[in-house]
């Protein structure tokens, strides 16, 4: 795989510069991810907005880190997985909920196995999901509006994602703790 750069404030790109070192000072620390997406200002940026629009799409935290760590498992993305199980433990989100997701299985709640499953689908059909995947989503409480958000947390995930696959992005030492590896490598190693 390609060889990528971690950068910080004083190696990345002039348009990365400020961002990683106002990261480093509330952080204490630079997410792997955003040293990778450094080398090109205009993508950390973009994430980093796109990040900011999916707070105000209508989804709660919770169901946002729901959306966003399904499509990372969908597409394994050992990096992401982690991370979002990490912030969702900081913010105090309900990590049952959060371990159902990442095991790839059914939420208690009816409402919110709705949106992972909903969530899984859009993933795995690359959008083309059918009327009644959209159907059962609106029966189960949601709207239009969230089909749309929907799209939004996966199309933020598809950047990060794939950009971790490409970078071969290591997980930071803060996330280690919910260091995730995809069903299917684990089946191979048994």
């Amino acid at each position: 795989m390609a060889k990528f750069q971690l950068h910080d404030a004083t190696t990345a790109p002039d348009g990365a510069r400020d961002f990683l070192a106002g990261v480093h000072k509330k952080m204490g620390f630079i997410p792997s991810l955003y040293a990778v997406f450094a080398e090109n200002p205009t993508v950390l940026n973009a994430y980093t907005q796109l990040s900011d629009q999916l707070g105000k799409s209508g989804l709660t935290p919770l169901e946002q880190q729901i959306v966003t760590i399904t499509a990372s498992v969908e597409n394994q993305c050992h990096f992401c997985v982690a991370a979002h199980t990490t912030i969702s433990e900081g913010a105090g989100l309900d990590l049952d909920v959060i371990a159902a997701v990442r095991e790839d299985r059914p939420i208690a709640d009816p409402r919110l196995e709705a949106l992972r499953i909903f969530t899984k689908k859009t993933v795995i059909d690359r959008g083309f999901v059918s009327d009644a995947d959209v159907d059962a989503f609106l029966a189960a409480g949601w709207t239009r509006a969230n089909v749309l958000a929907v799209i939004l947390g996966v199309a933020l995930k598809v950047i990060s994602n794939y950009t971790n696959h490409v970078a071969e992005t290591p997980v930071n030492a803060a996330f280690e703790k919910h260091a995730w590896t995809p069903k299917d490598k684990v089946e191979a190693l048994v």
